[in-house]
């Protein structure tokens, strides 16, 4: 069995990534490869994965999926009360990874984490598919529950509360902004020997280096 997982391996060629190809800012740069994942149409462009760490160092991760981004940092939401917001109030710092398999890429962006503001996690909010908001009611996140009727119980305890009327946002529930600091760009290339281009943000702007794989 472990032989049959050691000899998966896959040679990477589809693209390639210079130093003189990429923009000034990461935020430029991830634009760009926004654009051509979104033309791939790949599935689900926006799932990332989300690493944290408690205040004693012990890391955690999960997927989440992005709602928004700028040159001010990269927006999701989530109940604050879960573990990851737990850990994000103790340890607010972070790292985002996308890995788009169909392009050969990967972005890594470590940075600060802030909450949103109470409008934008409004707007977010009242954009939501009902249920979803119901959802964000119904769900006590990372506590554990004994059965998924509990659940079920309390999704439609809440739905019939909420009838004919507007859901408004729990207080427990809203947004956060990954400012980053660090954002590498990695292109697969043949032999393993990859592509990646390292961002470090400085007192007077992005600095790029060159990373060995």
């Amino acid at each position: 069995m472990s032989h049959t997982i050691a000899s998966i391996r896959k040679d990477y060629m589809r693209h390639s990534l210079n130093e003189s190809d990429v923009a000034a800012s990461p935020i430029r740069q991830f634009d760009t490869w926004w654009a051509e994942a979104v033309k791939s149409e790949i599935d689900e462009i926006n799932a990332m994965t989300l690493a944290t760490a408690t205040n004693d160092g012990l890391p955690d991760a999960r997927i989440v999926l992005l709602k928004g981004y700028d040159e001010h940092g990269f927006v999701f939401f989530t109940n604050y009360h879960s573990n990851k917001g737990q850990q994000m109030e103790e340890n607010p710092r972070a790292c985002l990874v996308f890995f788009w398999k169909e392009l050969e890429r990967q972005v890594r962006i470590t940075g600060v984490i802030e909450k949103v503001s109470e409008a934008e996690s409004n707007e977010y909010f009242h954009s939501r598919p009902h249920s979803s908001r119901i959802g964000a009611w119904a769900s006590p996140q990372s506590q554990v529950i004994e059965s998924r009727s509990i659940l079920e119980h309390k999704e439609k305890e809440l739905s019939q509360t909420f009838e004919g009327k507007e859901i408004p946002r729990p207080l427990h529930w809203g947004g956060y902004r990954l400012k980053p600091f660090s954002m590498e760009f990695w292109q697969g290339r043949p032999s393993r020997l990859h592509d990646r281009i390292h961002y470090t943000l400085e007192e007077n702007g992005w600095k790029i280096e060159r990373l060995a794989p």
